[in-house]
């Protein structure tokens, strides 16, 4: 795409306004001892209802989210929507188990979904288990929003694929994310839940804006579906002929919308989002009234539909382009750049999160649980706040040296993974029954790798390996999302081994007290020697 001085220079100011806005978020709410996670990732955990709202919101409609979502739509028609029902499925769970771990976390100055997992089973092998698995789902996580960044640097005409030479392509996403990593550094969570307000303000004005103006230009639904409809019969890569089992087996849709609902609130950022709440009330209403975000998203998914019916052929023939190039095509230079800046926010904001998650793990569950002395708080927070630089780097470094499709690869994975943890979670918060360590380890390890390899073994078109998310488990004579049979087979091992653990072992208590009371006892056979 061309580049527009005017979009541009709007786009400029907004991203100039936002990086003011987080460095100035140090001082905003700024307790005594700045030099402690729970102020400097947590935010001193007193964000209320209306920031709540807002940093859980920036934090699950990512620039990803607002640019894959229509991407879907565009490439296979209504099955993309699996999002919208996805989205209730989160906040459903979010309700059930949230407000709970959130009280227990006040109470007991959890940081990270670790913190639980060792105070309630004490086992430092599942801690470091779903500690490995939360740092391994969020770093491709992080990668996807460097590559929503990229499409919106590529749309404006001064980076990604479309740039002349290396350094034009990256230096645009060098330079913003150099940003990012200074004022995350500086200001922790305050800077993202700051930054979220302005987000999330500019993301509902685009969206609603574009679903009321465009269809008045196009004729209105109707004729949008209509011709949306025919383009998707025109088009030679629809589910129908790529992939039958999409097309007609209402299981995958179910599943699919089913496990990535039930992923989220697993996730490292979701966990620290809900952590800085001020508590389980604020996290309870915040469940109820967050719903609202899934109009939205369904707005946003409309937009696919729109740059079918409008007949856009995207950049690259990557769909991802698709939504830039609607806007650019229908609205002023100017509007396009406040929907192009509103896309670049939803990709810095939850970046900003992802990092400080990632470093909260690491200084947390792996630095002082491992430490061979003692740790200090100011130790633990600054390796936070260096690992939250690296997992930057190492994203940045991982989008600019290697093909989007690992990117895409490693997340799909990473959504298999942190469904695992589901057992450990809520098991541990609700049940003592179904709660053996040794149990969820073993669920946990064997079904991350039966999903990592089911997810290997589809192929695409070309033979390639990880072609889908979706796959026949053995168990199964149909197509599922594939998180969804790993996690059947993690709660049938989970269900079982806890069992099994508690058969055994009131056996050897018995046996242990039948010796004892057969045994002679000690203190009368030292009386006789004596």
């Amino acid at each position: 795409m061309s580049f527009n001085s005017v979009t541009f220079a709007v786009f400029l100011a907004l991203l100039v306004l936002i990086t003011g806005m987080g460095f100035i978020a140090s001082r905003w709410r700024k307790a005594a001892d700045a030099n402690n996670l729970d102020e400097w990732a947590l935010g001193g955990r007193t964000f209320g209802p209306f920031i709540t709202w807002f940093l859980l919101g920036g934090d699950l409609y990512s620039a990803y989210t607002l640019i894959a979502v229509p991407a879907a739509l565009y490439s296979m028609g209504a099955f993309g929507f699996y999002s919208v029902p996805n989205a209730i499925v989160l906040y459903a769970l979010g309700f059930l188990f949230l407000p709970k771990l959130v009280s227990l976390a006040h109470q007991k100055g959890y940081v990270t979904l670790t913190d639980f997992v060792n105070d309630r089973f004490g086992s430092k092998s599942l801690s470091l288990a779903i500690t490995l698995t939360g740092l391994l789902a969020t770093l491709p996580y992080l990668a996807l929003q460097l590559v929503g960044l990229e499409v919106i640097f590529g749309s404006l005409g001064i980076g990604g694929a479309a740039a002349s030479n290396w350094l034009m392509r990256d230096l645009p996403l060098l330079i913003a994310f150099g940003v990012l990593a200074a004022y995350t550094y500086s200001s922790g969570l305050r800077a993202p839940a700051l930054i979220a307000f302005v987000k999330d303000g500019l993301t509902y004005l685009v969206v609603i804006v574009a679903v009321i103006y465009i269809p008045i230009k196009l004729g209105g639904f109707d004729d949008i579906f209509d011709r949306a409809s025919q383009a998707l019969e025109a088009k030679s890569t629809t589910p129908s002929t790529a992939d039958p089992a999409v097309a007609v087996n209402p299981n995958v849709y179910m599943t699919l919308a089913l496990g990535s609902g039930l992923a989220f609130f697993l996730y490292p950022h979701a966990i620290t989002g809900v952590f800085a709440s001020r508590g389980a009330k604020t996290v309870r209403r915040n469940m109820s009234v967050l719903p609202i975000y899934t109009v939205l998203l369904g707005f946003v998914g409309m937009l696919g539909l729109m740059a079918l019916a409008v007949g856009i052929k995207p950049q690259g023939g990557n769909p991802q382009y698709v939504v830039p190039q609607l806007l650019s095509q229908l609205f002023p230079s100017w509007f396009v750049g406040i929907a192009f800046a509103a896309i670049a926010m939803s990709a810095l904001v939850p970046a900003a999160i992802m990092a400080i998650a990632a470093g909260n793990l690491v200084s947390r569950n792996i630095y002082r649980q491992f430490a061979r002395g003692p740790v200090t708080t100011k130790s633990e927070t600054l390796v936070s706040k260096i690992v939250s630089v690296l997992v930057k780097v190492g994203a940045l470094v991982f989008v600019v040296t290697l093909d989007t499709k690992f990117a895409l690869n490693f997340q799909l994975l990473g959504g298999i993974w942190i469904l695992q943890t589901l057992p450990t979670v809520l098991f541990g918060l609700f049940t003592k029954r179904f709660a053996d360590r040794r149990a969820l380890l073993t669920g946990l390890l064997i079904s991350i790798a039966y999903g990592t390899w089911a997810a290997y073994e589809v192929k695409t078109a070309a033979g390639a390996p990880f072609g889908g998310s979706t796959a026949t488990p053995f168990f199964l004579s149909s197509p599922i999302y594939i998180a969804i049979s790993a996690l059947l087979i993690n709660l049938v091992i989970v269900v079982g081994g806890s069992l099994a653990a508690q058969l055994i072992a009131p056996a050897v208590q018995n046996t242990s007290e039948d010796d004892q009371t057969t045994a002679p006892p000690t203190t009368n056979v030292v009386g006789l020697r004596d």
